[in-house]
């Protein structure tokens, strides 16, 4: 169990996840956006895809993740009675690479950009993993564009995950994702696939920085918001406590009223498998944002 633990094997455990998920959505029903697109935003263009109608809610990825291998299982469920905006990041997919710093209030400020672009003036927002961090901060920056908010598998600050999660990011390199199945999907819809390496060094060096948005900042967020995560995921659960307190949670809803945000936590779930589970995350998603 101990070699395990080595720096090598945690990346090809990662891996082997990776694959997991993503041949479970390939097997997935698939539907065509009804339009998709750029958006201009703060000196690049951001891709998106709209599917369905009715209210808007935003989509927000992981990191080195496509909008397909993400939410390709959840689109089409959401799309049954609501407007789906999901968006490519900074370098991700369909989106270019830029030279731009990458920063989570800059990519907050794209998804923004992107709202304008489609007129829409608010939005629920759900974000998984890296994309849970950008919602996480367009809440903080954006408060009245945002209506509710969905955050899967994340954190808002780098304390929010077990220091094991920590130690990979900082021994992460780009060699270790060459060829995975990550990269197949960036090469198979990026406009410059020249660009990989560089993208992942961007990516690599923003994930190896501490990061905090604060929690006084958290604590002032107005909308409702649900927190799934799994129950072996990487979050650290007594910081993840902390969070649902900040957000009003944590009480004893006999004795006063129920708090507006909701916790949820699926049993036997890490983080890759936990978007997998997409019959779960639909449910709460979708009692929550009635």
């Amino acid at each position: 169990m101990k070699n395990l633990l080595i720096p090598g094997n945690l990346i090809k455990l990662l891996l082997i996840a990776i694959i997991m998920a993503t041949s479970s959505i390939s097997n997935a029903q698939k539907i065509k956006p009804g339009s998709s697109g750029y958006a201009a935003a703060n000196g690049t263009k951001v891709y998106y895809e709209v599917y369905g109608e009715g209210q808007p809610i935003v989509l927000l990825h992981g990191a080195y993740y496509t909008i397909e291998m993400n939410w390709g299982q959840l689109i089409p469920e959401l799309a049954k009675t609501r407007k789906v905006i999901a968006v490519e990041l900074q370098g991700h997919g369909h989106t270019p690479f830029s030279d731009r710093k990458l920063s989570r209030a800059t990519l907050a400020s794209d998804v923004e950009k992107v709202m304008d672009y489609l007129k829409i003036d608010s939005a629920d927002v759900a974000g998984y993993s890296f994309g849970g961090q950008v919602a996480y901060q367009f809440a903080i920056q954006s408060p009245k564009r945002l209506k509710k908010l969905v955050i899967i598998s994340s954190v808002y600050k780098s304390d929010g995950w077990v220091s094991g999660v920590n130690d990979v990011f900082k021994m992460m390199k780009p060699e270790f994702l060459a060829n995975s199945p990550l990269q197949v999907a960036y090469d198979a819809v990026a406009p410059d696939k020249t660009k990989w390496n560089k993208f992942l060094e961007q990516m690599m060096t923003l994930a190896r920085e501490p990061f905090d948005l604060g929690d006084d900042n958290v604590a002032k967020i107005t909308a409702p918001v649900l927190i799934i995560s799994g129950d072996n995921d990487g979050m650290d659960k007594i910081e993840l406590a902390k969070t649902y307190k900040l957000l009003g949670g944590g009480v004893s809803a006999d004795l006063q009223a129920m708090p507006k945000s909701h916790l949820a936590i699926i049993p036997n779930q890490s983080h890759v498998s936990l978007m997998r589970q997409t019959k779960e995350i639909f449910g709460y998603m979708d009692r929550f944002l009635q």
